[in-house]
């Protein structure tokens, strides 16, 4: 619940923060901040911890959460907090579709149905073809599907890894990047969008820390629900900061995402076998 609070205050503060500087700095502030961190953590262990015998797939899995806040701090731009989580809360019936196209794990026709609804739920709230639609509703999507392919590379590598090795190898590659492209179109920030740039860096390493931790103490079932409430708390940060309070569709949509993604897990616990 800590975890997801922080990161929607996160998402918060980029939304602010975007409005003074390039979405290239937020992105820069918000790995570099995670890297800094990091390496006080790993301390001597950092060279250890590299070593891996997935490197291509630890680039891939670090492009792929760089994408995933490429697409959602550029949506924020043109969308309220609530509106944007939501429709990025897709994530996890789209790791479903993923894990049965790459992995080949099977789904029936119960979970292949919540997907559906969910996918109807998103529509509900972009509406395409209606006055309030915009290409830019489109960012959050890319959003699920970037978190998607990030969490079936997870899954893949997770059994051999340590969550320190790929928190520093994203860490070392999206900063890198982002090094790389910030300084193209940097606008230098005043006294309180420093402040944020700080901030974002250091509430994302925090709660991706405690997202790690809880994982490390509960099954993925117990605490994969949980995350459905970054919802409510975007929902308030939006309210509190912004001013912005969620429409009708966006909550009939957020309902059907929500209910559909809890159906979704339902139904991936019960098909996983038990242990005797």
């Amino acid at each position: 619940m800590m975890s997801v609070s922080f990161f929607s205050l996160m998402d918060a503060m980029a939304k602010q923060l975007g409005t003074q500087v390039n979405v290239s700095q937020v992105l820069w502030a918000r790995y570099f901040g995670q890297l800094v961190i990091v390496l006080i953590i790993c301390g001597k262990r950092t060279l250890p911890l590299l070593r891996t015998p997935h490197l291509g797939l630890q680039v891939f899995r670090a492009t792929m959460q760089l994408g995933a806040a490429t697409c959602f701090f550029i949506a924020l731009k043109h969308q309220g907090l609530a509106e944007a989580t939501t429709v990025a809360d897709l994530a996890p019936v789209f790791i479903t579709l993923a894990a049965a196209l790459v992995l080949g794990e099977k789904i029936g026709v119960r979970r292949i149905l919540g997907v559906l609804a969910a996918l109807v739920g998103a529509l509900i709230i972009i509406r395409p073809g209606s006055d309030v639609f915009a290409l830019s509703s489109l960012w959050p999507l890319g959003t699920a599907a970037c978190i998607a392919a990030f969490s079936i590379t997870t899954r893949h590598i997770g059994k051999t890894e340590s969550p320190l090795t790929a928190l520093l190898y994203s860490a070392l590659i999206c900063s890198a990047i982002m090094s790389l492209i910030a300084p193209m179109a940097w606008t230098q920030p005043n006294t309180s969008g420093t402040v944020m740039m700080i901030g974002v860096g250091v509430i994302g390493t925090l709660g991706q820390l405690m997202m790690i931790k809880a994982y490390a103490r509960a099954p993925a079932s117990i605490v994969a629900p949980f995350t459905y409430a970054g919802l409510i708390t975007a929902t308030l940060w939006g309210v509190l900061f912004f001013d912005q309070w969620p429409d009708m569709w966006t909550c009939i949509g957020a309902l059907v995402i929500v209910t559909a993604g809890l159906y979704v897990w339902h139904r991936e616990v019960r098909a996983r076998p038990r242990r005797t």
